[in-house]
């Protein structure tokens, strides 16, 4: 898995700034989008993991518009030499990652944090899938004295063991 993080440049004057998400020829590349989704999150709020079924499975460029978050992802794909295992990287301000189909994303808000997803599929509710957040089998190492504490969707709160997908 490529975790690169990529920051954007911001581009500033009196007017206010000009900044460039995504460029292909100084990046990396990333295959067409068909939708975009925005989040914002409140410091201490933990989202996922979440990932959608073939055929909807989903590439997803991850951007930080503002604040800063604990990004996670994990492989969920059974015929990988890195099955169930997770990478965690600190996305800050204008940086950004891709992330490919085949694996679940989730992460912890360490500020009040506003997330741009540009997805390669199409949401699709009967392909959503969600793996619990603290599953003992992948062990993620979230940057929280307790997580059990954060804010957290039901939904989120109640997802399923990997093994039990």
């Amino acid at each position: 898995m490529n975790t690169d993080i990529f920051k954007s440049a911001k581009f500033k004057d009196n007017r206010g700034y000009f900044l460039e998400i995504y460029n292909q020829g100084k990046q990396f590349y990333l295959p067409q989008f068909v939708q975009s989704n925005l989040s914002f999150s409140k410091a201490g709020t933990l989202r996922g993991l979440h990932f959608q079924v073939p055929p909807h499975a989903q590439g997803k460029h991850i951007f930080v518009i503002s604040g800063a978050i604990y990004d996670v992802i994990v492989d969920i794909n059974q015929f990988s030499p890195t099955y169930g295992h997770w990478w965690g990287n600190t996305l800050k301000e204008n940086e950004s990652l891709f992330m490919e189909k085949g694996f679940a994303h989730g992460f912890y808000a360490l500020k009040d944090s506003l997330v741009l997803y540009n997805i390669t599929d199409a949401y699709n509710k009967e392909a959503e899938r969600s793996i619990i957040w603290n599953d003992p089998d992948i062990n993620i190492e979230w940057p929280v004295d307790n997580p059990e504490y954060c804010l957290m969707s039901e939904k989120d709160r109640n997802g399923t063991r990997l093994k039990d997908l």
